[in-house]
């Protein structure tokens, strides 16, 4: 008998991502590869990552599926970035294409969902939670800053209302400017991390840290920051102040959204918040708040399809 199952595909800005759930929500088979991107560029044009995503998921969906006696009950894709009308870009098209021909092919139901909810249900499915109705979800990420009341309606989906975020730069690419200027190959947020943690704590170069309400800006940090670099500022010293700015950016903006909505539990997800500095700071800042932090493991966080088997999972069981 034929093992039914749910697959999952993402196709982000960076990383082309493939994932496979069985009938009790395990995960059975997953691959993913980071799209290439020349040293010292500071990312890729839509056309070039169209290009490697259809290189990519020929080699990633026969990673996952060949050889398997699997039957495809359903799949979930991301189909846009947010789940807003006109919410729009070409690296996703890589991923639908190859989802709607198998669907049409197996009979397996499709799912097109917004990749910021193949974030969050790749949260809730590795994290446990948050159990709550409401809940604040943060995703940072290189394209990505935004804090969102996530509401679960009565279709097991959840309503996803943005309430806060940057003004400006995106979290993600106040670290990757950084990064790239102190010669880290992009994207740089776990080379950055790994520079970071073999700094001395007392000699962490301060970064302003700009926050209003619920929304922040991140281009006076960053130009700060490549200010400091060029005076002659110490690199790990400084990617650790780059780190703590955006760890109690995130704890402000996340501790006034929970007195403003009335809600005691937070989601992290997106790339920047697999960093478990700021996942460390966020969860321990927020605690004497007596708000709840869920995180999933730095893998699930970053760009991944999980998510998107797990909705697939979930809406058919």
């Amino acid at each position: 008998m034929k093992q039914k199952v749910y697959l999952g595909i993402d196709t982000s800005c960076y990383t082309t991502s493939v994932a496979v759930l069985d009938e009790a929500g395990n995960l059975v088979g997953e691959a993913r590869k980071i799209l290439d991107v020349k040293p010292g560029r500071c990312g890729l044009q839509q056309s070039e990552m169209v290009f490697q995503h259809t290189r990519n998921l020929p080699n990633l969906m026969e990673e996952v599926l060949l050889g398997k006696d699997y039957e495809i009950v359903a799949i979930g894709v991301s189909g846009y970035p947010r789940p807003l009308e006109n919410s729009y870009m070409p690296a996703f098209l890589a991923g639908t294409g190859v989802a709607r021909t198998l669907a049409a092919a197996t009979g397996a139901k499709l799912h097109i969902v917004s990749h910021q909810e193949n974030h969050l249900e790749a949260g809730v499915w590795r994290a446990g939670g948050p159990e709550a109705e409401r809940f604040l979800l943060l995703h940072a990420s290189g394209g990505t800053t935004d804090m969102i009341l996530a509401e679960k309606q009565a279709d097991g989906r959840f309503k996803l209302t943005e309430v806060g975020g940057s003004i400006d730069l995106h979290a993600g690419q106040f670290i990757d400017r950084v990064g790239v200027a102190l010669g880290l190959q992009f994207p740089t947020g776990p080379h950055l991390e790994k520079l970071a943690a073999t700094a001395d704590e007392a000699q962490m170069i301060e970064l302003p840290v700009s926050v209003r309400k619920m929304n922040v800006s991140l281009s006076g940090p960053a130009t700060a920051a490549l200010r400091k670099l060029e005076a002659g500022a110490d690199g790990a010293a400084l990617a650790l102040g780059v780190q703590y700015a955006l760890a109690e950016t995130f704890t402000r903006m996340l501790r006034n959204g929970a007195a403003e909505y009335k809600v005691n539990a937070v989601l992290l997800v997106g790339g920047v918040a697999s960093n478990s500095y700021i996942r460390k700071h966020v969860t321990e800042k927020l605690a004497k708040r007596r708000v709840s932090v869920w995180v999933p493991e730095g893998r699930f966080s970053c760009d991944n399809a999980t998510g998107n088997a797990a909705f697939a999972w979930r809406m058919n069981k």
